[in-house]
């Protein structure tokens, strides 16, 4: 008997250290796009004009220095658009100011209102969307934590024009404001997951970076899939995998979005995001959670195993050694590979993040045992928490009940109110 389940575990261990080994081949890959696409930045203009979306509510980390990014792109021909709640809102007061310090920018904020039947977000976004220009080519859409560089809203459009492609994608990559543990966390996971893309994301957006253009945003009626939703992006990434439209990775267009969190919220922020995965892509979440699950298994397997030998000598401990030592020393590379992208991405940063950034090298097991409870949380409920209000989706995605925590002294405005500044 112990023959039967000593090899069942070496087989195990064997198929661990090839899903490690192909993990690793494919961050290796992940860093050589990156460093290409990099190097060639300066030569890429779209023509036409870019509507930039900017949805906001309360005050993220360094709100106004990501606000003077958006202002300060160099693409030559774009508005930025603001959607804000209500002038009530925190934010509404720092947007109007950044907008003051750049008269040269054409850009607009929108007092949209409160959802009643969408989330907040894309309710925001229904609205401003809902009279777009006839000069508008392409619409550009951004999270308000996200600090993008300077070229960030050119390059994302100027891939828009090859055939086949729906949108191109960026991702974030948080920059911790302090090197605490629960910080650690949750740059390593996004670390993770930002390692994974390579020059097609797979039909994935992620909604803090991402452009379309303006036909393709008609033609799929994304307007009317996004009502009565709270997800932006994942409803658009069905929307490409259902047409068949290419969704294109660009590295240029990864955003530095500053974090600082309790330990309470980076594992509710994990949730969350899972949380909105599993009811919008379930396949998607079903893959990260069998993966997951079997990464942090081999783990706590070895570990029983270890024990199992030394107590009863079968079998021998070095072998749960030599497959741990493997495969640890597999994460410390894929580890080192991510981090040594810091001086392409954002290389102003990489001395003040290297206490973080070493974490992320040599704590992997450690994070992707808590990757896993982030997943396998996720696995039931449909309240979703998200910025103050509290969202109850229905199979499908659709919001059924919008629950507010916020802002208790705001009204409901019956019609979006328009504000403009433009040089």
């Amino acid at each position: 008997m112990e023959v039967y389940w000593v090899s069942a575990y070496l087989i195990v261990a064997g198929l661990a250290i090839v899903q490690y080994l192909l993990l690793a081949l494919l961050t290796w890959e992940h860093r050589r796009y990156v460093r290409s696409c990099m190097r060639g930045l300066s030569p890429h203009q779209a023509t036409g004009r870019v509507a930039l979306f900017a949805p906001c509510k309360g005050l993220d980390l360094d709100f106004e220095a990501n606000l003077r990014a958006l202002l300060r792109q160099d693409h030559d021909n774009f508005e930025v658009i603001f959607i804000v709640e209500s002038t009530d809102d925190p934010a509404y007061p720092a947007i109007r100011r950044a907008m003051a310090d750049h008269p040269w920018v054409p850009a607009r904020v929108i007092a949209a209102g409160r959802a009643t039947q969408s989330g907040q977000k894309v309710h925001n976004l229904l609205v401003a969307t809902e009279h777009l220009s006839h000069r508008v080519k392409y619409l550009a859409f951004v999270d308000s934590d996200a600090r993008p560089r300077p070229e960030w809203l050119r390059m994302l459009v100027s891939r828009l024009e090859r055939p086949g492609l729906g949108a191109v994608t960026g991702y974030r990559w948080f920059t911790p404001a302090r090197p605490t543990v629960a910080n650690a966390l949750v740059y390593s996971m996004n670390c993770d997951v930002l390692s994974l893309l390579t020059r097609s994301s797979h039909h994935l957006i992620w909604g803090g970076s991402w452009a379309i253009r303006r036909e393709v945003f008609d033609t799929l009626h994304l307007r009317d899939a996004w009502k009565g939703t709270i997800s932006d992006d994942l409803v658009a990434s069905r929307l490409m995998r259902k047409s068949r439209l290419e969704v294109r990775f660009e590295p240029a267009c990864v955003v530095a979005s500053p974090l600082d969190v309790s330990l309470g919220q980076a594992l509710g922020f994990i949730r969350r995001q899972y949380l909105v995965a599993r009811l919008y892509t379930f396949d998607w979440w079903l893959f990260s959670l069998l993966g997951a699950t079997f990464s942090s298994a081999i783990w706590l397997g070895n570990l029983a195993v270890l024990l199992c030998g030394l107590l009863t000598g079968t079998p021998s401990p070095w072998i749960p050694i030599a497959v741990s030592a493997v495969l640890y020393a597999v994460t410390v590379y894929r580890g080192a590979l991510r981090q040594d992208l810091v001086k392409t991405y954002f290389p102003y940063w990489e001395r003040a993040s290297r206490r973080i950034r070493g974490f992320d090298v040599w704590a992997n097991p450690l994070v992707e045992i808590a990757h896993w409870i982030g997943v396998a949380s996720a696995a039931v409920g449909r309240l979703i928490n998200w910025r103050g209000i509290r969202y109850y989706v229905v199979p499908g995605g659709q919001v059924q009940e919008i629950i507010r925590d916020d802002y208790a002294e705001l009204q409901p405005i019956p019609e979006a109110q328009f504000y403009r500044e433009a040089g």
